[in-house]
């Protein structure tokens, strides 16, 4: 991988693991990958991680349909409407997905994941 792309994805990679957003399984996926950096072992994490990025990363309309549901109001108690309404709204804006700090991490990432696999 060349060295700016690392640095990029590194630098985001710690984004997304400082986000209180940032799931248990991704946080994981972040940690093993950058251990994993420099390694024999660095192809095989990039896979996982990227993978793992992949299913964690919440379209929008996942969002919204959260956002609406009983769970999501549990969650985001009494902002689940101001939540429902900023994912409708950055929607309409063109957004594909959720823009929290961990999701923003993510798809920052993946605009990397093919000079990641090289």
């Amino acid at each position: 991988m060349e060295k700016s792309v690392l640095d990029f994805v590194v630098t985001k990679t710690h984004n997304l693991m400082n986000a209180v957003s940032c799931s248990a399984e991704a946080k994981k996926a972040a940690e093993d990958w950058l251990s994993a950096v420099g390694t024999d072992k660095e192809k095989e994490q990039t896979q996982k991680y990227i993978a793992e990025l992949e299913a964690d990363i919440m379209p929008i309309d996942g969002l919204i349909n959260f956002a609406k549901s009983e769970m999501g109001a549990k969650v985001f108690g009494e902002k689940a409407k101001d939540v429902l309404a900023h994912a409708e709204s950055i929607k309409a804006a063109g957004a594909k997905f959720c823009d929290c700090p961990a999701c923003t991490a993510v798809a920052a990432i993946l605009t990397k994941k093919d000079e990641m696999l090289k």
